[in-house]
């Protein structure tokens, strides 16, 4: 399975519904197996910065592999992970809304979303990861 632009705007949508239902704008990016945009938008009054930030936090759940909020605690000072906000050229995001796309257990696409609270952008792509499930599981 591959991520395609039609699943992409699935997941899209899922993200966008929830964020409808917060009334918080976001910017909603997903990207393929190598990290690459399959597709963006940025909602009506979404805030600009959130265009980069969601689509670094949809690369570095696949460049990681794991979710971005996972990655925070691991890259603390002291920590083992502790400086990789620098690697990549600094687009690796080490705060919550970046969730890898697993089919099975290949890693097929990425998903990210900014826009509000570390907490709604979680809320906003869990939706768009529990859309993924429901497509890819049934």
């Amino acid at each position: 399975m591959n991520m395609g632009l039609d699943l992409a705007l699935q997941l899209m949508a899922a993200a966008r519904k929830k964020s409808e239902e917060i009334g918080v704008p976001m910017v909603i990016a997903v990207v393929d197996a190598s990290g690459n945009l399959v597709a963006e938008q940025r909602m009506d009054h979404a805030l600009l910065v959130s265009i980069d930030i969601a689509l670094n936090k949809a690369y570095t759940a696949v460049a990681v592999k794991i979710p971005t909020h996972e990655l925070a605690p691991l890259s603390q000072p002291g920590q083992p992970l502790f400086g990789i906000h620098n690697a990549d050229g600094g687009r690796i995001i080490i705060f919550g809304g970046g969730f890898p796309l697993k089919h099975g257990n290949e890693i097929i696409g990425g998903i990210g979303v900014s826009g509000g609270s570390v907490e709604e952008d979680i809320q906003c792509a869990t939706a768009a990861l529990e859309r993924f499930n429901e497509l890819t599981q049934g």
